[in-house]
This record gives structure tokens, C-alpha cells and sequence, in this order.
């Protein structure tokens, strides 16, 4: 199925307000994230749907919104896809953590327009 734009904003804001909630709902810690395969499982899925659907958004789309970091974000999936054993897991953590809330802000931006 081909997407449009707008259904990829809400696909993306869906799988990473939904992981949020997740890690925050069961109160994982930075150290569990770090330390526990089970939990490094469960993010990488929702990472890579989020991958997915930003290297799939138009050209056009992309250049309009280029405060937003599209090429890191899908690189980062591809990064996970491709070489798993070689995942900095400091850099997920961070990402989760730090990056992930001020994503969300972006995108929900992006949705009220």
C-alpha cells in the first residue's frame, strides 16, 4: 500500500507516542535499556517502523519540514536493520530518552497544520 505524507506523520507520531508511553508506563530505567536484550528487542521495532515510514516521505515533504532530522532518523534504522550486533546502545538510550520526546513535539507540529 502507498502511503501519503500525512498518513506517514500519523503512522510515525503513532509508534513513537506509543513507545514513549510504553517506557514510561513500565518505568524503564536508561540502565535496564542498556543491560536488558528483551527491552533493546522491544524498542527496535517501533524504531524501525518510525525508520521506514520517514525514508518513504516524499522529497518534497522532507525539504519543507528540513528542521526536522529526516536522513539521521532513517539512517538510524537502517543502522539497526543491518548491523544490529554493531548497536551503540548509549546512542538508543540517548535517543530514546532525549531525542524521542523533542521528535514527537516536531511531528505533532507538523500534524496541526
Amino acid at each position: 500500500m502507498k502511503y501519503t505524507d500525512k498518513q506517514r506523520i500519523e503512522k510515525i507520531l503513532y509508534y513513537a507516542t506509543r513507545l514513549q508511553k510504553y517506557i514510561s508506563e513500565k518505568n524503564i530505567t536508561k540502565e535496564q535499556l542498556l543491560t536488558e536484550i528483551e527491552l533493546q528487542w522491544l524498542v527496535t521495532t517501533p524504531l524501525y517502523n518510525i525508520g521506514e515510514h520517514i525514508y518513504n516521505l516524499s522529497k518534497e515533504f522532507k525539504s519543507e519540514h528540513q528542521n526536522i532530522e529526516w536522513n539521521m532518523i532513517s539512517g538510524l534504522r537502517h543502522r539497526l536493520v543491518h548491523d544490529y550486533d554493531g548497536t551503540n546502545w548509549n546512542i538508543i538510550v540517548d535517543v530514546i530518552f532525549e531525542e524521542l520526546p523533542i521528535f514527537i513535539e516536531q511531528i505533532k507540529n507538523l500534524d496541526s497544520r
